[in-house]
């Protein structure tokens, strides 16, 4: 068992390429913040030498806009590690320019598409109560 858990969570209403882009975006987000959480890299039998991954599980959620900004309020208030993702990133075409858009936003009303969180699990889970799996 561990005592931390990450979960991504996904707005319900994009387009399946957008909710994959965001759940690997946002999954990054996660291994660059937590760079302890990651597991040793992978060697097969020939010896060849793959990439690390992130050492526990990560879940998904599916929320719609109003579950969003209480899963980061909860998040907030529970001084998880958040990563964020917001609409007007589908429009820009790197990183600067996400941070741009992201700053330029309104910080008590943004227009979140997704969501990562880290922390200890009970934290966790009381922010994303209420929110079912991403199916």
């Amino acid at each position: 068992m561990f005592d931390t858990k990450v979960a991504l969570i996904v707005r319900s209403d994009l387009a399946v390429w957008q909710k994959l882009n965001v759940a690997a975006f946002l999954a990054t987000g996660i291994a660059a913040a937590a760079p302890d959480a990651l597991g040793e890299p992978y060697v097969d039998a020939a010896g060849r030498v793959y990439g690390r991954m992130l050492g526990q599980p990560m879940l998904v959620f599916a929320a719609d806009r109003a579950g969003l900004h209480a899963t980061h309020g909860r998040a907030v208030e529970r001084e998880l590690t958040i990563v964020p993702y917001v609409a007007a990133m589908f429009e820009t075409g790197h990183d600067a320019a996400n941070r741009a858009v992201f700053l330029a936003g309104d910080p008590e009303a943004p227009d979140w598409v997704g969501l990562a969180l880290r922390g200890p699990r009970k934290a966790v889970d009381k922010a994303v109560k209420g929110l079912a799996l991403h199916g």
